[in-house]
């Protein structure tokens, strides 16, 4: 099967703090990040978006991949916040990165699992012999009404991943996906942002689809949590990362390396790319690791990875998760604000 050639991640610098955003609306900050497991989220500068995300990520990736964009047959990019309606974050992606135009790109959603889906469809080309190389991106700059309990949560970040056969550092031994029609969370056209299912995003939605994936993966390739040293699920928050992988049988040595959200929150369809990357920054040749994501609508993409040898030196060509995470300023919730655009008054926005 094909495999990661190259990985990149992109995490903005600004953050803000879950007691400034409960200072505001008159919440417990200490129950919210105990029942969240949460204490500071990423937050997109004015000039920030899906696009430049996506962008970076990608470089950081192409630099770790060590080919020529040129080569580059496919470019997907998977996100709910792509800035434009109707004109593609790929195209930008594409002409940022001087990929050839003799390639197919794309905009794909399924809100969180939009970067695994693109992963997925650039195994098959690769594998088909379609094409030699695909480049597969999830990035997002999530959005939370004020005051919703999304807004202690929704971050922005991405991952982008070279996918080829050629010069792996990681191989794919499979993959698999669960997905059925449970509208736990939903943004209609035109809404600045989304709704959701209160408790019902746990039991039927989250768990149902993240443990279907992940147990479906263990039949397929015939094995079970102590056969993996990493594992990486979605991560909406970090209660329900931490309870699927202790239902799965993980440990928390297993499972630590990929929870980001306590520190950056919940990057949507950067969530499970950048908790892989993550992984991929630490593991060692022949490390085997669990991938799985999770999308509201509702559907779950599974991967078992084996790291080898390339991985050593190739990591080291690229900014590390670590390190973009430890790169940060801090704003209140004011410019945050203004940052996120949530002060919507006449003349004061731009189409």
């Amino acid at each position: 099967m094909a495999g990661i050639v190259g990985y990149g991640i992109y995490i903005p610098s600004y953050r803000i703090k879950v007691e400034e955003i409960a200072k505001v609306w008159g919440d417990d900050p200490q129950a919210i990040s105990r029942g969240l497991v949460v204490q500071e989220k990423s937050v997109p500068a004015p000039d920030e978006d899906t696009a430049t995300m996506s962008v970076e990520a990608s470089r950081n990736a192409l630099k770790r991949a060590l080919i020529d964009p040129q080569k580059l047959g496919a470019i997907y990019v998977g996100s709910e916040s792509h800035p434009y309606a109707v004109k593609p974050t790929a195209t930008i992606v594409a002409e940022a990165v001087e990929a050839a135009p003799h390639l197919t790109a794309a905009d794909l959603e399924f809100a969180c699992k939009a970067g695994t889906a693109g992963i997925q469809i650039c195994m098959g080309l690769v594998d088909s012999g379609l094409i030699e190389y695909g480049l597969a991106v999830g990035a997002d700059t999530a959005q939370g009404a004020p005051s919703d309990a999304l807004e202690y949560t929704a971050s922005a970040g991405g991952a982008a991943y070279v996918v080829g056969k050629q010069n792996t550092l990681a191989d794919f031994e499979g993959t698999c996906s669960y997905t059925t029609d449970t509208p736990d969370f939903y943004r209609r056209e035109g809404r600045s942002y989304p709704k959701h299912g209160g408790r019902f995003t746990g039991e039927p939605a989250y768990f149902k689809h993240v443990l279907s994936g992940a147990k479906s993966l263990f039949e397929q390739m015939g094995t079970e949590a102590s056969d993996y040293d990493h594992v990486i699920f979605h991560q909406p928050n970090g209660k329900f990362y931490i309870r699927a992988a202790r239902k799965l049988g993980f440990t928390e040595k297993q499972y630590k390396t990929g929870l980001l959200t306590p520190v950056i929150g919940n990057t949507y369809s950067g969530a499970t790319p950048l908790g892989l990357a993550a992984v991929l920054d630490i593991a060692e040749p022949d490390d085997r690791i669990m991938a799985v994501s999770y999308g509201s609508g509702a559907g779950s993409d599974a991967f078992s990875i084996k790291v080898n040898d390339a991985i050593s030196e190739r990591r080291e060509l690229s900014p590390k998760v670590q390190d973009m995470i430890k790169e940060k300023k801090y704003v209140d919730y004011a410019v945050y604000a203004k940052f996120k655009g949530k002060l919507r008054m006449a003349g004061l926005t731009q189409e």
